[in-house]
């Protein structure tokens, strides 16, 4: 079992070295009789050693209408939530955007339909911490660290499932999970993020409930929140718990039926296409993948885009026995994945948490097979130009997708084939070394309005195409002066 402390001393430096949290002893200096609490998953996070924005506060033994006056004085107090007994509360002069500052609160689930908002939610100044705690998710998150008394409340154990790396649910696990069924992603959620397990009766609720995200009661924003916060932290341990718990064919069944999806084993001898796409994720940060980029990454549309890169090959599989091919096939499985991750991000909402943009990873898988189907120095450098040294699409993110493609390729002879993606590595610094300065690519020799000046030309698609030419030739140092590239168009001109 890990050594897990909770002194006193860890929770009085963790509010003291955040400025913002000052109002907390102003509040029990003007409320002598206050029980000022932090709760949640900021008393989890600080027994961890990890770090926390989000501070959470319950206040009881002060009526809320005086609580919230004095709050207005120190700071401003944004009344959403107010009706559930939660102050939004900005302190005065400080960086931290919100603290939510509660009055001691029961919960009760109206029909247990599993719904967020079908609640009645009672809040209570004189209600014993307790009791709001035994209202909350799970052990880890029931917690509770009274401020004036120097104490740690724990009535359901959390500390003891924190040492033990376990998921607990509070009381009846059955009965909180039908209370909110996001819960169930909450949970495994935690379960990737803290590199825990899920305890036995737990895992037993959710793989009894999963099937309910299919009721539509969960927001689709609540799912991609705890879908996405769990692939940041762990992309293949969350594939594989969204797979054991029964969550993938539910809210993925696209990647479902890539398990039944065959592969030509001359290439593939890893398996199908749900277990090559397994072990990309595998291979992203891999030893062997940071051997050819330098740094690890945890950025998601990355992480999305390997998840969806071979999505499209389900609807485009070709077979011997089927359809008379000479082996299996996927012809323009990397367009049709394209399509259907946009329908995915469309369905699920993932844009909706600001962390990823849509068109990025659609554009990603839609370019993964670009090292199979072209040996980088056939391509012309304007087009090398225009996929890795465009700010406006995401090229360099494009590498990495290749290469966790190519690390979990296994062909049956051979270890997996990065000649190509080695010369697209070289040829990517020969472009930058244009520009030893900038360590990019130069800027153009010439503009279309000083082709249209000298040589009288209107507006249109030729200067487009002239200043396509010139600028190929640059990059292949064929020209280095703009006296030269002018020369240039007057000959394409005659």
């Amino acid at each position: 079992m890990t050594k897990i402390t909770a002194r006193n001393d860890i929770f009085l430096k963790a509010l003291k070295n955040e400025p913002g949290l000052s109002f907390v002893n102003k509040i029990i200096k003007n409320f002598p009789k206050a029980k000022v609490y932090l709760v949640g998953g900021a008393v989890r996070d600080i027994i961890l050693k990890r770090k926390t924005k989000d501070y959470d506060f319950v206040v009881g033994n002060v009526p809320p209408k005086s609580l919230e006056n004095f709050l207005k004085k120190i700071g401003k107090v944004n009344l959403v939530g107010r009706s559930f007994g939660v102050f939004k509360f900005i302190p005065r002069n400080s960086r931290i955007e919100s603290v939510d500052i509660a009055l001691p609160r029961t919960e009760h689930s109206l029909g247990l339909t599993g719904g967020y908002k079908d609640f009645k939610i009672q809040s209570d100044y004189k209600l014993p911490i307790e009791k709001d705690l035994s209202r909350r998710d799970f052990t880890i998150n029931a917690m509770a660290f009274e401020v004036k008394e120097k104490r740690l409340i724990d009535p359901q154990g959390g500390l003891a499932d924190l040492a033990a790396k376990k998921i607990r649910a509070v009381g009846r696990p059955e009965l909180r999970f039908r209370e909110d069924y996001s819960r169930l992603l909450r949970a495994l959620r935690f379960a990737v993020q803290l590199n825990f397990q899920i305890e036995r009766k737990t895992w037993r609720a959710i793989k009894k409930l999963i099937k309910h995200l299919k009721d539509k009661v969960v927001p689709r924003e609540s799912i991609a929140k705890e879908f996405l916060k769990a692939l940041k932290a762990n992309p293949l341990e969350t594939l594989d718990l969204f797979n054991l718990s029964g969550a993938l064919p539910i809210l993925l069944p696209e990647m479902d039926a890539m398990k039944k999806t065959p592969q030509p084993p001359q290439f593939h001898t890893e398996g199908d296409v749900y277990a090559h796409t397994r072990l990309a994720l595998e291979k992203l940060n891999s030893p062997e993948f940071l051997r050819f980029v330098p740094e690890r990454t945890d950025d998601l549309e990355i992480i999305l885009a390997l998840l969806f890169h071979d999505i499209g090959k389900v609807p485009t599989l070709q077979t011997p026995e089927k359809d008379g091919v000479d082996r299996i096939r996927f012809n323009r499985h990397d367009r049709q994945g394209a399509q259907i991750a946009e329908r995915i991000i469309n369905r699920l909402k993932l844009e909706s948490t600001g962390e990823i943009k849509k068109e990025n990873v659609v554009w990603l898988v839609g370019r993964h097979m670009l090292l199979i189907i072209d040996d980088p120095y056939h391509l012309k450098a304007s087009t090398v130009e225009k996929l890795f040294f465009n700010p406006l699409v995401p090229g360099e993110k494009l590498v990495r997708i290749m290469l966790a493609d190519i690390l979990a390729s296994l062909p049956r002879k051979g270890k997996p084939n990065t000649r190509h993606l080695k010369r697209m590595l070289k040829r990517l610094e020969e472009l930058k070394a244009l520009d030893k300065k900038r360590k990019s690519l130069p800027p153009p020799l010439i503009n279309g309005h000083e082709i249209m000046k000298n040589f009288d030309l209107p507006q249109g698609p030729l200067i487009g195409g002239l200043l396509a030419a010139a600028r190929e030739k640059q990059l292949n140092k064929e020209i280095n002066t703009k006296k030269e590239a002018m020369s240039l168009v007057k000959k394409l001109l005659k």
